[in-house]
């Protein structure tokens, strides 16, 4: 194994694929000569030269719709988005097209296309540049969306992703880029597996991205109040884990889903309405959420600290779940 910052497991997962397959290429804005604008494809244009490494115009819908039919005549595009902001601009080939094509032509073509797009705050990067919008993707029938939380993930689930027939969504924290950990380039990952981070008896923290670091420090302090805290990464947002998370809520009878992501309507909401649904009476007490609030990320650095989820805030709801939701 050996050490890597996010950046670099995405950047090794990607060389690697690429090495593999040659049908895999990259495509994005200044992902070529510019290794990317955090430098996730730094390197791969000498390697393997402008065929396969190819700098777009700016128009994201022009971008994504080309991967579509690239991917439709036996490509593997990785598309960078530099920000996931500017995914609407490439919603209808998203949506409508790559999510639809299997269905649509009766299986007769996939659409083996991944985009990578970084999320997140952190940056001080404002209202335009900072948003976390997997939800409405995860709605979407036919795309798969995946959130690592560690260069592991970021390296695994990337070449998990190039390798699977169809199109998948594939959200980086762009305040994360940095964060190092060691990488086994042989481990394989599968879409729509949890991984338990941190076992506990009292409560289930469910969350992905940014907030599993955050819960897991929420999960220390509960620690020292004798509470302790299960911690679910769950990588995979759709599909996500139903099983892993429903066998927790049955050893806690606590939950609390945490994520970077407004509140309001996030994935959490239907990770909350499924266990209701589906384990309620292995529930003490409701099932509780942490997001952010619901407004644009602002973009003064003491502001955005206030936005952000805050391992505090996942604490006092473990605490709320503990008290039985009172």
């Amino acid at each position: 194994m050996a050490e890597m910052r996010y950046m670099e497991a995405v950047n090794r997962a990607l060389q690697d694929a690429m090495s593999a397959d040659e049908s895999v290429i990259v495509m994005g804005e200044d992902v070529a000569q510019a290794g990317g604008s955090f430098k996730a494809t730094r390197g791969l244009l000498p390697v393997f030269g402008k065929k396969r490494v190819i700098d777009t115009p700016i128009s994201e819908s022009s971008i994504v719709s080309a991967a579509v039919g690239a991917a439709m005549t036996g490509l593997k595009p990785v598309v960078e988005i530099m920000f996931m902001d500017f995914i609407t601009l490439a919603m209808d080939a998203m949506v409508n097209q790559a999510a639809k094509a299997r269905f649509m032509f009766g299986g007769q073509f996939s659409v083996p296309m991944v985009l990578r797009t970084p999320h997140g705050g952190g940056l001080n990067a404002g209202p335009q540049h900072s948003q976390c919008l997997e939800a409405w993707f995860a709605h979407v029938p036919g795309l798969k969306v995946l959130c690592p939380s560690n260069p592991q993930d970021a390296y695994s689930l990337l070449r998990a992703a190039i390798s699977d027939p169809d199109p998948v969504l594939f959200i980086e924290h762009k305040a994360m880029y940095g964060k190092r950990g060691e990488v086994d380039t042989t481990v394989e990952t599968s879409i729509g597996k949890a991984r338990i981070v941190r076992p506990g008896r009292d409560v289930t923290i469910v969350t992905y991205g940014s907030t599993v670091q955050a819960s897991l420090h929420a999960a220390v302090q509960l620690a020292s109040e004798n509470i302790e805290a299960e911690v679910i990464d769950l990588r995979s947002l759709q599909p996500w884990d139903e099983e892993t998370v429903y066998e927790s809520v049955a050893r806690t009878h606590r939950v609390v889903v945490a994520h970077e992501a407004v509140k309001s309507y996030g994935c959490g909401a239907e990770i909350a309405a499924s266990i209701t649904e589906n384990v309620f009476y292995e529930l003490d007490s409701p099932v509780l959420r942490v997001g952010s609030p619901f407004m644009p990320i602002p973009f003064a650095t003491s502001l955005e600290a206030e936005y952000a989820v805050k391992p505090a805030d996942i604490a006092d709801a473990a605490r709320v779940a503990m008290a039985g939701g009172r």
